[in-house]
């Protein structure tokens, strides 16, 4: 079963996965006492996320899942403590050469990489 699943389609297992939890602020400040007020207006998920070798289609597959301008995606989330699924969109993607085989004309990548920042 796989925990990761970008628009309802489960992808290769990555090999490095973070959740990262983030307030996000209004208007928040320091009084002249130097207590804060804060105003947290929302909780919003980043995911860290990175694939080990990657065969050419598997690493087609999973940039064309996150090709729309919005996704849903399934997976863990340690705050809920359950399978979660929102709505992100992926910033900049990175996918470094792994193996280039000119002899059986084949290419392969490692380290295909982005992160998932919720809507």
């Amino acid at each position: 079963m796989s925990y990761l699943k970008i628009g309802g389609t489960a992808v290769k297992a990555p090999q490095s996965f973070q959740v990262a939890i983030q307030d996000i602020d209004g208007n928040t400040t320091r009084n002249a006492k130097g207590n804060m007020n804060r105003d947290r207006v929302a909780v919003k998920r980043k995911l860290q996320v990175s694939w080990g070798p990657c065969s050419m289609a598997e690493s087609a597959a999973i940039l064309q899942a996150v090709s729309p301008v919005f996704v849903s995606v399934t997976y863990p989330d340690p705050q809920d403590g359950k399978i979660a699924t929102r709505t992100f969109y992926v910033g900049d993607r990175t996918a470094p050469t792994y193996s280039w085989n000119a002899q059986f004309s084949r290419i392969e990548w490692k380290g295909l990489s982005f992160d998932f920042v919720e809507k």
